[in-house]
């Protein structure tokens, strides 16, 4: 169990931010569990084995030795976002310009943990990671260029929806703060999260005690740290907490495409199809990507669908989420039953 104190100043510093770094770095444990079993995050692992190809094997290996199935993640690979919403690059930067001591100091201690993975390739990441222990100022270059391209192939053509989804967690965690102050927002972070008597408490495999020392809380939302919870204490940026966010079960969930075709006839192939994608709130910027329109052209449908009722849009820091009203959430159903019945 960890245990993080809080102070009233900590108190009055806790925010929230989406990282992709840390989905990208999270991403690779879910990466491990491969397609053995049921797995939430099945779809994903599908989709990346059809473009595993495009990934150099070396990187690959770096970065399966750096983060592994469980346990310990070096502190340099999470850097705390600055802002609500940062840049991989800006992450990137950041992991960049570590302090090649305190790499060194964090992958001597990643290892003295013992490799869990058996099989092909054991050896070699423990000599990848022993490589780095070596010479962590040299190996912060290799470790920065396997986590872009890895990034690039594997999280950057889905990050709109991941970040829809975690904009809609901050967001209700934000209204849950509002209604209730920081006891409402920390009473479902997770199950394993609890927080009374000005501590939070994390269940982990092993106890530890730390001070936010008026560092405040740092909240980020990672849809890949499902099923765990990664914590970051390291000083001196604030501590870290990093959970999964509300509706993580409907990430990868298609609409079916009998729903959009049923009211293709009535709303327009666009527009129709746009009601069917935005079960997850998103900006305009995410619904274009995801759409492949242009931000302008795709505007203009959000607008007359938000007119007509079937969609609604709300303020979160600087974008504006749209999603699907009631009224549109029953308009999709009842054309997607219809399509049904007419097959």
């Amino acid at each position: 169990m960890i245990h993080l104190h809080f102070t009233a100043t900590d108190l009055s510093r806790v925010r929230f931010a989406a990282s992709p770094l840390t989905e990208t770095v999270a991403s690779l444990r879910a990466l491990a569990a491969g397609r053995r079993g049921p797995h939430l995050h099945r779809p994903w692992i599908d989709r990346f084995a059809g473009r595993a190809d495009r990934l150099r094997e070396r990187d690959l290996d770096l970065l399966r030795a750096l983060v592994r199935p469980e346990g310990y993640i070096p502190d340099f690979l999470l850097p705390p976002p600055g802002r609500r919403s940062s840049t991989f690059a800006d992450a990137l930067a950041q992991v960049a310009d570590a302090d090649p001591a305190i790499v060194a100091r964090e992958l001597a201690h990643l290892a003295a943990h013992r490799i869990a993975q058996r099989g092909p390739g054991r050896e070699d990441r423990r000599a990848l990671l022993q490589a780095l222990v070596d010479r962590p100022d040299a190996g912060l270059g290799p470790v920065t260029e396997a986590l872009e391209a890895y990034h690039r192939v594997a999280i950057a053509p889905v990050w709109p929806r991941i970040d829809a989804l975690l904009n809609d967690d901050i967001a209700y965690r934000l209204d849950a703060l509002a209604d209730g102050g920081v006891d409402r927002m920390m009473s479902n972070l997770h199950p394993s999260v609890t927080f009374a008597g000005e501590t939070l408490s994390v269940v982990k495999y092993y106890d530890g005690h730390a001070d936010c020392g008026g560092r405040g809380l740092l909240l980020v939302p990672c849809a890949f740290a499902w099923p765990d919870v990664l914590v970051r204490t390291a000083q001196p940026e604030p501590p870290s907490i990093s959970y999964s966010p509300r509706g993580l079960g409907r990430l990868w969930a298609e609409q079916p495409a009998q729903a959009g075709s049923a009211l293709a006839g009535v709303l327009g192939h666009t527009r129709a199809a746009l009601l069917a994608q935005l079960d997850l709130p998103m900006s305009t910027s995410q619904a274009a990507t995801q759409m492949a329109l242009a931000a302008p052209t795709l505007s203009v449908h959000l607008q007359a669908l938000r007119a007509a009722g079937l969609l609604t849009s709300r303020r979160a820091g600087r974008q504006v989420l749209y999603a699907r009203t009631e009224l549109g959430e029953r308009l999709l159903s009842e054309a997607g039953r219809a399509a049904v019945s007419v097959r």
